[in-house]
């Protein structure tokens, strides 16, 4: 290997990690701030229905957001992409790593406009949660928490799998 060859390993490894470590660190931020209000519910007296909505509501996250969403589809996505990027450095794709990971620049045009519209969703559905009232703020913000921590360690498991194999067969949905 060129001295050269290994510089640009090393560069595009360090933007790998710095578009992993981003998103990493905007999921954990995000579930760590959610999970204050969702252990503050517990503060208030929980009747039946509470109980149930929980019980219900955080099965529902945990299927539809931590396996559906993270773990087939944005999880394994980021960890391919991370993997393009260890391999096809470029400067400002580096800089802008989580970015690139998430989707948000040199995707097509189509999971562009997805995460875009999936992103916007979920300040919408943050804004409208911030009206809801304790304990039920609290009840589906532990769903949420629920869902973003299995995205988290599936997040961390693909990027684990992505560059230990030879190969890794999902589509990065890279422009032409």
């Amino acid at each position: 290997m060129t001295e050269k060859t290994d510089q640009l390993r090393r560069i595009g490894l360090l933007g790998a990690s710095w578009g992993i470590a981003g998103v990493s660190l905007l999921i954990g931020s995000a579930a760590v701030r959610i999970s204050e209000v969702a252990i503050e519910a517990f503060s208030y007296p929980f009747r039946w229905f509470h109980w149930a909505f929980l019980v219900v509501f955080f099965v529902f996250m945990l299927f539809s957001e931590g396996y559906r969403g993270f773990q087939l589809g944005f999880s394994p996505r980021a960890a391919v992409r991370a993997r393009y990027l260890s391999r096809n450095p470029r400067p400002l794709h580096i800089l802008f790593a989580p970015l690139f990971c998430m989707g948000f620049i040199h995707a097509t045009n189509r999971r562009r406009r997805s995460v875009i519209i999936l992103t916007s969703a979920i300040v919408v559905f943050v804004l409208l949660m911030r009206l809801l009232s304790q304990p039920w703020r609290g009840i589906v913000d532990l769903g949420v928490v629920a869902g973003l921590a299995w995205g988290l360690v599936a997040l961390w498991v693909f990027t684990y799998v992505a560059f230990a194999r030879d190969t890794f067969d999902f589509p990065p949905d890279l422009p032409q």
